[in-house]
């Protein structure tokens, strides 16, 4: 298990720091975890999962489409 930061995550997803909290407060992405102060990290497996569920949806709704 790893942890990530914010600057990882960002990279790993394409996604803004805004939208990364913007999906999170909608329940839409992993939250991150404290690491204590105000060091906060994601879990890696988590990040991965989210963008993993994302490519399915992509080709569930490709395969409804065609």
């Amino acid at each position: 298990m790893k942890f990530i930061r914010l600057t990882e995550v960002m990279a790993k997803t394409g996604l803004a720091r805004s939208t990364v909290y913007k999906l999170i407060s909608e329940s839409n992405f992993p939250a991150s975890v404290s690491l204590g102060g105000k060091s906060v990290a994601w879990v890696e497996a988590e990040v991965e999962e989210w963008m993993l569920s994302k490519i399915t949806e992509r080709d569930e709704g490709v395969a409804l489409t065609a």
